[in-house]
């Protein structure tokens, strides 16, 4: 009960994003802007405030920094073995396998920035930071890997030019080499993020999805069932064999169960694949988060 209370106000603002959404003028149209304005400007800079503001020992977040990789790299072998299982292949679609491979292991990077601040604080926000400027990458590869043959350009300048990857390498780097923010500018730096974390959440809701998910159930219990159940129990036994502190084990759950990118339906559309049914999954990923972060959280931990 404790960590339903604890997520209400977070996913309180998604089912405000989904009705101001469906019910006012402030429809799609509206929200794919603000989408844009977070994705490329508000998000990044909280990424970049959340590195360079607390002081980064790589040699002693090795080991959550390995923890989250193995948790990471189990996500994505789970999601490419689904074709080659004997009881499963045979009821699953190459083409829909393809562009829904990435729910099983990517992740909603503003759920769990504003969750790791609500559960730790700053430390919180730069243990989920470090997560996100090593796993985004790789995610972002293994994503765009099985729709290769239908992208309009190379993967490798897509991944150059992500802001959120230019951001936190960026923030590593000056966090690396011992610069802060100016004491003037903080002010103004925190308040992007802070607006950041509210408006990326309510985009989430607006985003939201179901009329498609009828059309490859199969497939659509595997990546979700990855995602929301195996990942936790995954994150469970590498915080144990890598020695995280609570703290790390705490990130480390939290980032095992979060619901899925919610632009991973702009990714599959933009590549040519059904991206109604990759939002339908988005959707249902964003609403089984309510489940899987407790069981996360509470349960396991």
């Amino acid at each position: 009960m404790f960590y339903a209370q604890l997520l209400f106000p977070d996913f309180s603002l998604i089912v405000c994003g989904y009705l101001i959404c469906r019910y006012t003028a402030l429809n799609r149209t509206v929200w794919a802007q603000v989408e844009s304005l977070v994705y490329f400007f508000l998000f990044p800079v909280l990424l970049f405030q959340s590195i360079v503001k607390s002081p980064l020992d790589l040699a002693a977040a090795s080991s959550f920094i390995g923890a989250g990789l193995a948790v990471g790299v189990t996500g994505i072998a789970l999601a490419y073995s689904l074709p080659y299982l004997p009881w499963l292949g045979r009821h699953i679609d190459p083409r829909e396998h393809a562009a829904s491979a990435q729910i099983a292991f990517r992740f909603n990077s503003f759920i769990g920035l504003a969750l790791a601040e609500r559960l730790a604080g700053s430390q919180g926000l730069l243990l989920i930071a470090v997560l996100i400027g090593i796993c985004v990458p790789l995610f972002n590869v293994a994503a765009v890997w099985p729709m290769i043959k239908h992208a309009q350009r190379g993967f490798l300048r897509e991944l150059i030019r992500n802001p959120l990857i230019l951001a936190t390498a960026s923030g590593l780097a000056v966090n690396l080499l011992g610069f802060t923010l100016p004491l003037w500018l903080e002010p103004t730096v925190t308040r992007i993020g802070s607006a950041s974390l509210a408006l990326g959440l309510m985009a989430a809701g607006a985003g939201m999805q179901l009329g498609h998910l009828s059309q490859a159930k199969s497939l659509a219990v595997a990546v979700l069932s990855i995602r929301h159940l195996l990942l936790p129990i995954v994150a469970t036994g590498m915080a144990t064999v890598f020695g995280l502190s609570a703290e790390q084990a705490t990130i480390l759950l939290v980032f095992s169960a979060l619901p899925t990118s919610s632009s991973a339906y702009v990714l599959a559309a933009r590549m040519g694949y059904n991206g109604g049914y990759v939002a339908g999954l988005v959707t249902l990923s964003t609403m089984l988060g309510i489940v899987s972060l407790p069981f996360a959280l509470g349960v396991l931990q």
